[in-house]
């Protein structure tokens, strides 16, 4: 089958490779769509994600595809099945799984990184971190369950009042997801922070957002906020997202900076602010709630793709070569 295979770093090729065998709890997802993020970039430059990535390796952690295959133990899927993946797999052993923290596991697996994804035709999963799609979300949509999921996941280690007004500082996929998202949780009032003008605008005009700061242009960040998301995973950013608090404040760093990376900021005004600051790591028990946001239509993700890949166009774009892109996605097969 068709596969891009990565096999060091910034080194990937298209080739044919073997089908995966099928153990008896898995299923067997022929890939619809794959969708591409920032961890990819950095798993193609050879950075940690989740876990490290060994090549030769099929990247591919955002899924959605059709059942072709299930295990001899499998019994809630039947070939045919639309369905997403949560890549992340959990030991259920260690320390942080025996303690309600599953997302800190000492070894976990995952489809995409430490094991073959979606960037290829077919790839196998356990059935128990297989969902169905609803039906009135298309594979293209369900493709982003698992940005969508990590998202929710930040949103659960915060606390929401309907009074409250939140900030979203950095204007790509993610930002774009938190506006909505915190729309969905009931905050009244929800600003945008970026640096590209059109998106802004796109945001404020079909999303609702209530106010946007081109901080590129020189655009002031009142430090008036109950709730600061930081989407961007920059110092700048970050110390942006410290500083644009009011007392009692919630700022959840969920942007990825490099493993080396570190930023300032004042403490005194974190003790006087009596601020809580709050990191947040992949996904757990968030793909049910995702579908759900998707299927009610509280989350509209369509618009915010705006790229569809072939796999040979993956590379060239994690390469930096196609520009402009909100969320990109390879179109894998011909499902729909």
């Amino acid at each position: 089958m068709r596969a891009l295979v990565l096999n060091g770093i910034k080194e990937m090729a298209i080739e044919d490779i073997q089908k995966p065998e099928l153990k008896p709890n898995e299923v067997r997802v022929d890939t619809a769509y794959a969708g591409i993020c920032g961890t990819d970039k950095g798993l193609y430059a050879g950075l940690p994600g989740s876990a490290d990535a060994v090549p030769p390796i099929v990247l591919g952690h955002e899924n959605s595809g059709v059942i072709s295959e299930v295990g001899s133990n499998v019994t809630d899927f039947k070939v045919g099945d639309r369905v997403t993946v949560d890549p992340n797999i959990y030991d259920g052993t260690c320390e942080y799984c025996r303690t309600g923290r599953p997302e800190l596991c000492d070894n976990l697996d995952a489809v995409g990184v430490t094991r073959n994804g979606g960037f290829e035709e077919s790839f196998t999963a356990p059935a128990s971190v297989v969902y169905h799609v609803p039906d009135n979300v298309s594979l293209r949509a369900a493709a982003v369950t698992e940005p969508i999921s990590c998202a929710v996941h930040g949103m659960k280690l915060l606390k929401f009042t309907p009074y409250q007004k939140a900030l979203v500082i950095g204007d790509g996929f993610m930002g774009e997801l938190f506006v909505q998202l915190l729309q969905a949780y009931g905050v009244h009032q929800v600003d945008l922070a970026g640096v590209v003008q059109e998106k802004l605008d796109f945001n404020q005009e079909k999303f609702g957002v209530t106010n946007t700061f081109n901080t590129a242009n020189g655009d002031k960040i009142p430090a008036d906020y109950d709730v600061v998301i930081e989407a961007v995973g920059m110092p700048q950013t970050q110390e942006e997202a410290i500083e644009a608090t009011k007392k009692g404040a919630q700022v959840m760093m969920f942007g990825v900076g490099k493993p080396e990376q570190t930023f300032s900021m004042n403490t005194y005004q974190v003790f006087k602010k009596q601020l809580t600051i709050q990191g947040s790591f992949i996904n757990p028990h968030a793909f049910e709630d995702s579908l759900a946001l998707l299927s009610s239509g509280k989350l509209d993700v369509e618009p915010l793709i705006s790229h569809e890949l072939d796999l040979s166009e993956v590379q060239s774009y994690l390469d930096g070569e196609i520009t402009g892109v909100s969320k990109a996605i390879a179109k894998v097969s011909g499902a729909k």
